[in-house]
């Protein structure tokens, strides 16, 4: 087929002419090359693609049959050439993100306002994962870039970071007051974690491994646990006093300011976590992708 190529682009060309002549100009080739090309396609074929008369050249109907084919094929690379030139000059493209609904929602959805606005016609694909799942995709080369939680070790990642958040623990008013702790049992969170109910992200998330840990090395004991796929459940489940939540103290700003919420303060605080954009390193980007490292650097450098 590859061999081929080139004989399909000159069957095609005298057949849209109906003159070998025209076709010879056309592909700035020769009359008798072009004769020779068409007789070594026909030869290859087994059958006669023109018939020949001092008019010019017809298309017999095997040749009608063929060229229906090769049309459809020309045209296809036709149209994929005009998209990339169109995409060139319009800085179009794709640019798939992998990012937790959290981040997505609270970090991400700003980025992406004035990214959107810089450059329209470049075509984003969202994907809400966790951040375990994004980091599988990134390195499967599915997605193209993912906003998450720094992973520890990098391996064959590049990332740049947006900053630190703080995993705290928040209730309503109403359910500590309900759970009737004395004032030195609320202080290190202890009582509080073996007496109350402790909402959580499930397991998968790298934040729940995350606080799992501290939980762990702390010694914190807990006997009542709901699990959560989504972290503005937990919040939302928080305000109604149905428990405990481990929530990002950036993201609850308001309700801890209005008192929806209260943090829950702890002797031992859970170490700051990094956030950022990461994708493969030494990988040549897209346009789009790379417009879109690009315009995050930029604005976090000013």
């Amino acid at each position: 087929m590859e061999q081929h190529l080139s004989l399909y682009r000159i069957f095609y060309t005298v057949a849209n002419t109906g003159n070998i002549s025209q076709a010879a100009k056309q592909l700035y080739n020769s009359q008798p090359a072009i004769s020779k090309s068409i007789s070594r396609l026909e030869e290859s074929l087994g059958v006669t693609l023109f018939s020949r008369s001092s008019r010019g050249v017809a298309l017999t109907e095997e040749g009608r049959i063929l060229y229906q084919h090769v049309r459809a094929a020309f045209e296809a690379i036709d149209t994929g050439e005009e998209q990339i030139r169109r995409m060139t000059a319009l800085d179009m493209g794709n640019l798939h993100i992998g990012v937790s609904n959290t981040l997505c929602k609270f970090v991400l959805l700003p980025y992406l306002q004035s990214f959107i606005e810089a450059y329209p016609h470049i075509k984003i694909l969202i994907s809400c994962l966790s951040s375990n799942q994004t980091l599988a995709l990134l390195d499967s080369g599915k997605i193209d870039i993912g906003l998450v939680a720094h992973p520890g070790s990098l391996r064959t990642l590049d990332f740049y970071s947006l900053g630190t958040i703080q995993d705290i623990f928040v209730s309503s008013p109403a359910y500590l007051a309900n759970l009737d702790l004395r004032p030195e049992e609320m202080n290190n969170g202890r009582q509080l974690f073996e007496k109350g109910t402790l909402m959580l992200l499930d397991k998968h998330n790298m934040t729940r491994q995350y606080i799992d840990d501290y939980l762990t090395t702390n010694h914190l004991q807990t006997h009542h646990t709901i699990e959560t796929t989504s972290m503005e459940l937990l919040i939302e489940f928080a305000k109604i006093g149905l428990g405990v939540g481990c929530v990002i103290k950036e993201f609850v700003q308001e309700e801890l300011k209005k008192g929806q919420l209260i943090e829950i303060p702890l002797d031992i605080p859970i170490h700051r976590r990094e956030i950022g954009f990461t994708y493969i390193k030494k990988r040549r980007q897209e346009k789009a992708v790379q417009h879109f490292i690009d315009f995050y650097k930029s604005i976090k450098e000013n």
